[in-house]
């Protein structure tokens, strides 16, 4: 396995890891409702404080952080491991934000869809330049669990400027986590995090997924169902196309082909392997967040990841 190098610990459930053009990471600590900054040599800095239930991040137009706020989790520890809990005491819906890196100014873009509140926001994408329709973002949204009933999940599509949302797919029952597109910006990717289910669909214009036929429920097609128990967390696709999936449980990076074959396993010491992100020249770096433990590490991949729209 090639050498993980633990790039900052004594993090709060580390998530939406972002790298910037100076190699330093901007990512949420979701347990202490932070945003933080860490340096190339590994030191810790608070971007912005006291922002709710902080989750995904992805930089976007005028150089803004754009965030999924998921409004907050419970929080419980089994082992030494820090996990959700379900639903937060204060809990008051979801919504996403706009960050100022430069400020740590936050703007509320949208809490609902519709008639209907976001329940928790979880993971965000933006459209690659020439897609071939207006250039927006599709986000997931893993609602949120209580202890005798929980929401259903979606995935939406909006604008950047905070002019339009759409709800493109619902019900995604077992939670919308990790949201990615393909190379080609054609193919939207989902995963589903209680069935560890990985969904596609795709893409015929701002918020329109091309939808397949009952029973599925959202009209999304199955790539790929992890075998055993597994959990689906966020994704980051390759240059190549492929899918790496963050596998709670099993703590693992999945890799999946975009046919549906497993191609590698990458495993890691916690369950609770959350996120992955590539930098680096040749985008062969990879940045994992590793919550249950509260670390950020960082290591060589087998491939080159997808550059993304604004990074």
């Amino acid at each position: 396995m090639t050498e993980q190098q633990i790039l900052a610990d004594g993090l709060r459930f580390p998530e939406g890891p972002v790298v910037l053009s100076d190699g330093s990471v901007v990512l949420v600590e979701i347990a202490s409702s932070q945003i933080t900054k860490v340096a190339p040599d590994g030191g810790k800095s608070v971007l912005v404080a006291d922002c709710g239930g902080p989750n995904g991040l992805a930089m976007g137009p005028g150089g803004l952080l754009y965030l999924c706020n998921n409004g907050g989790f419970a929080w419980k520890e089994d082992d030494g491991f820090l996990h959700t809990a379900g639903q937060a005491p204060d809990y008051a819906g979801g919504r996403i934000e706009t960050v100022d890196p430069a400020t740590g100014a936050i703007r509320t873009l949208y809490d609902r869809c519709g008639e209907h509140r976001l329940c928790g926001p979880n993971d965000i994408v933006f459209d690659m330049p020439g897609c071939g329709w207006e250039q927006g973002f599709w986000f997931s949204d893993l609602g949120k669990s209580r202890a005798r009933d929980r929401d259903h999940g979606g995935v939406y599509w909006a604008a950047a400027d905070g002019s339009r949302i759409i709800e493109a797919a619902h019900p995604v029952a077992g939670g919308a986590n990790g949201i990615g597109l393909s190379p080609d910006g054609r193919t939207l990717y989902v995963a589903e995090t209680e069935t560890a289910r990985l969904w596609a669909w795709d893409i015929e214009g701002p918020g329109l997924l091309r939808k397949e036929k009952w029973p599925s429920p959202h009209g999304g097609r199955l790539l790929c169902t992890m075998p055993g128990y597994a959990r689906f967390d966020s994704l980051a696709v390759t240059a190549a196309g492929n899918i790496c999936v963050a596998t709670l449980v099993t703590g693992e990076i999945t890799t999946i082909a975009p046919d549906g074959r497993i191609l590698d396993r990458i495993k890691f010491p916690d369950p609770w392997v959350t996120n992955i992100c590539f930098s680096g020249p040749d985008m062969r770096t990879a940045h994992v967040t590793l919550s249950g433990t509260g670390k950020l590490v960082r290591m060589a991949w087998a491939e080159p990841g997808l550059k993304l729209a604004y990074n």
